[in-house]
């Protein structure tokens, strides 16, 4: 595929494409505050960061004894969330415009969340990057979330790409970690700066530890350009 080597890539959702963070903390929030938990802080929110939200509740029930089924919070904080993202998601500009430029070369991309397919549907439907993102893997859709690979392989099935074509962008450890289990490079743009040594994001090909404000389409671009040629 010219001057990119065939290289597919695969996007991580909320906290690397949009800024949904907030909206998951306010969806977890209110359903904990449900359920007799009045006090869970934007702190404790960051440690589920790259956590699927079914994964999530099953940490929450353990961690504060909730006697709700897993079901029942699961689809209390999906029901929370989708009422907060469809009012407001906002998409990270240099991302879009990264979406763009991939496209417009005819690079393979999919999304690969850990979100509930409703999510990821509304999000993008939402903000028009459902126009350029169609191949979309949930985490509901395999057996295991981050940091197994299982969402990232999924996807590379999608797209007909072999993993080691693959560069996958994320803002979060689980989600580098499961990159690198699946035999793909990583953008890695952590979303929670002091997160930026954790040792999953070691493995990352391209490390931006200022986040987002670092990001730009043509340092990655231009990363994808040299992976690339290395891999040709």
């Amino acid at each position: 595929m010219g001057t990119l080597g065939g290289i597919a890539v695969i996007f991580d959702l909320d906290g690397t494409l949009v800024d949904s963070e907030p909206n998951y903390y306010e969806a977890g929030r209110r359903t904990l505050a449900d359920h007799g938990v009045p006090d869970f802080t934007w702190a404790d929110h960051e440690s589920y960061v790259g956590v699927s939200t079914h994964e999530t509740v099953v940490l929450w029930k353990r961690r504060y004894g909730l006697s709700a089924p897993v079901d029942e919070l699961l689809d209390a904080t999906n029901r929370h969330y989708l009422e907060l993202a469809r009012a407001r998601t906002p998409v990270y500009p240099e991302m879009r415009t990264f979406v763009e430029l991939l496209v417009a070369e005819g690079v393979p991309v999919a999304v690969a969340s850990g979100s509930s397919p409703a999510a990821i549907e509304a999000i993008l439907a939402g903000t028009g990057l459902d126009t350029h993102l169609r191949t979309v893997v949930s985490a509901d859709e395999v057996a295991r979330g981050k940091p197994a690979p299982d969402v990232f392989l999924e996807a590379a099935r999608r797209l007909g790409a072999a993993p080691a074509d693959c560069v996958v962008v994320e803002d979060a450890a689980p989600g580098a970690a499961a990159a690198h289990a699946a035999g793909m490079r990583c953008v890695a743009v952590p979303y929670v700066a002091a997160q930026a040594d954790a040792p999953e994001f070691a493995t990352a090909g391209l490390l931006l530890r200022g986040g987002q404000a670092e990001f730009t389409a043509r340092t990655a671009y231009a990363w994808l350009l040299d992976a690339g040629a290395g891999a040709a």
